[in-house]
């Protein structure tokens, strides 16, 4: 990595085949590291980040550490920062929610996350051709599917 906000290429070759393969969307340098759009709402940010900042002081260490900033469903945000590392709340916007990548990201994870991302902010009509993470059974209901409480696509 060479500048502020540099993402390694391998992190970027995992996240553009999810976030180019959703309707409508788009990547651009965001004012630092990389995002993707749907129309001109960004749904998915990535970047590394020097070891001041809130992700790093959450636990992540003390060397820069590569986050990926998503929207969540109002309803879900609680329980991806229930259990910490590697998610964390941003100190902006109500549905935004940060993840830490390292070596143990789970990407079949963060690929349901960020098909939910873009749902939050795309038109009806696109997100509706999207096919979704499952959703839990009902209100205080654990899933049926693994991973119960997180986003996964069916089987």
């Amino acid at each position: 990595m060479t500048d502020r906000g540099d993402v390694p290429p391998e992190i970027l070759d995992r996240l553009r085949p999810v976030c180019l393969g959703l309707p409508e969307t788009y990547e651009e340098p965001a004012w630092v590291g990389t995002r993707w759009r749907i129309r001109k709402r960004t749904f998915a940010h990535v970047l590394t980040v020097d070891s001041d900042h809130q992700a790093a002081r959450a636990g992540a260490g003390d060397e820069p550490v590569c986050v990926l900033t998503f929207r969540s469903p109002g309803d879900e945000i609680a329980g991806l920062l229930a259990g910490g590392l590697p998610f964390y709340k941003p100190d902006w916007g109500a549905d935004v929610v940060g993840m830490v990548l390292d070596d143990g990201t789970d990407w079949d994870e963060v690929g349901d996350l960020l098909t939910e991302s873009y749902c939050v902010l795309a038109p009806k009509k696109l997100a509706a051709l999207v096919d979704r993470p499952a959703e839990p059974s009902g209100p205080g209901q654990p899933s049926s599917s693994p991973g119960a409480g997180r986003h996964m696509l069916p089987g």
